[in-house]
């Protein structure tokens, strides 16, 4: 691995990515930093030259945006060092408070798009990179890929869904093609998702005050995650510069399994 590393970075714009990127810029390495608003990331571009940051318009909904951003990085860098995959949201409720199509909506994003972005980067790292230098990717999942909660079907289903495309592309991967990949498993942690998670309107069948999903549904404007975020990424960082990284990488308290958000 080399020493001043290019990580490409998806969903920069805020939560993990945003932490993630400022860490690594100030490591002294070089970030690809993708969001579907670039201008959000306006106060980065302002602090960092031009040969140390690439910021690009990606969403991860669309293919051919994905394909650009890494050929631009390319043609700007020459090489890829980390993938950090985190493009996500969530949409909290029961199953029957969700509408189905924002259901498939959420998958298109946290899994279509995770896969999208693996396919590419593994492709980058085998192919464009010279030969045996590899990369790692890291597969930013949740603690709720592990163990499902209520008012949490469709993000931990998605979740559930990118931990075993991760574990099987992980199997499948030439050892020659030095391809390492990391399942990040966090818990609750204080980043901006907590305040931008939507809530699906409240089903009335699901009133009792009693109901798990009910009770965090009610308590949602006072809920304050333990989880530290720079010390989060920065054990993020630290795994990507393992010759031979986990597979899993978990993060932060668990034993709360309703306080659980889920949201990177």
């Amino acid at each position: 691995m080399y020493t001043d590393r290019v990580w490409f970075i998806t969903g920069a714009s805020t939560g993990f990515g945003r932490h993630l990127a400022e860490l690594v810029l100030q490591k002294g390495e070089k970030v690809v930093a993708t969001a579907r608003r670039p201008s959000v990331l306006d106060a980065l571009v302002s602090q960092y030259p031009v040969d140390r940051l690439l910021v690009l318009k990606v969403d991860v909904n669309i293919k051919q945006e994905i394909l650009d951003a890494f050929a631009a990085t390319k043609d700007k860098f020459g090489r890829l060092d980390v993938v950090a995959n985190n493009a996500a949201y969530n949409v909290l409720g029961e199953l029957e408070s969700v509408p189905e199509e924002v259901g498939r909506a959420l998958f298109e994003t946290n899994f279509w798009g995770a896969v999208t972005v693996s396919r590419e980067a593994v492709r980058f790292f085998r192919e464009l990179n010279p030969p045996g230098v590899g990369g790692r990717l890291l597969q930013i999942s949740s603690i709720s890929g592990l163990v499902g909660g209520a008012g949490l079907a469709y993000y931990s289903a998605s979740k559930h869904a990118l931990e075993g495309l991760s574990e099987s592309l992980a199997a499948e991967l030439d050892p020659a093609w030095n391809i390492k990949v990391t399942l990040v498993e966090p818990a609750s942690f204080a980043t901006e998702g907590i305040s931008k998670t939507v809530w699906a309107p409240a089903h009335p069948a699901y009133s009792n005050p009693d109901l798990p999903a009910t009770r965090m549904r009610n308590g949602w404007d006072t809920y304050d995650p333990s989880g530290d975020v720079k010390k989060a990424v920065e054990a993020i960082y630290n795994a990507s510069s393992l010759s031979d990284p986990p597979l899993r990488l978990v993060l932060g308290e668990v034993a709360q399994r309703s306080h659980i958000c889920g949201r990177n």
